[in-house]
């Protein structure tokens, strides 16, 4: 085990050849991808709204079921990967990121079978997710209840 001055030594040692992250590129390509994930989903909600008669209000879960669908249909054939990895955090928008997250946890087990291998781990991470919801939903409904009915 090094010590600590060892390490220090050692990370003085390779500063001037480790590659510079291009930070400004990264941030502009997030953006862009984020942006045009968000501008997708506007697309969508509008033509829900256009074609369906919804209003804004109920337009809003079907679009959220489109995207996680679209976004679980490009992680099966391996396309979210790859705007993953151009991307980086500008893929993560909130629903496709959650449900690649979900579709991919399923995916890595799919040689143990449907049952056992998808099924069972399809709920690995939505399954924490969800409860954390829920009880964050419950404490915070408790409080504003308080708030508004006791005091």
């Amino acid at each position: 085990m090094a010590t600590k001055e060892e390490q220090q030594a050692y990370a003085e040692k390779i500063k001037p050849i480790q590659p510079k992250p291009p930070y400004i590129i990264n941030c502009l390509k997030a953006f862009i991808i984020g942006g045009l994930i968000c501008l997708i989903g506007q697309g969508i909600q509008h033509f829900y709204m256009t074609f369906f008669n919804f209003s804004e209000e109920t337009a809003g879960n079907p679009t959220v079921a489109t995207l996680i669908l679209i976004a679980a249909l490009l992680t099966g054939i391996g396309v979210y990967d790859k705007i993953g990895q151009f991307a980086g955090a500008g893929s993560i928008v909130p629903v496709t990121g959650f449900a690649n997250a979900v579709t991919s946890a399923a995916l890595e087990h799919k040689s143990e079978g449907l049952v056992l291998g998808v099924a069972t781990n399809l709920f690995k991470l939505a399954g924490a997710v969800i409860v954390f919801g829920a009880v964050a939903a419950y404490i915070f409904g408790m409080v504003r209840y308080i708030f508004q009915h006791v005091m």
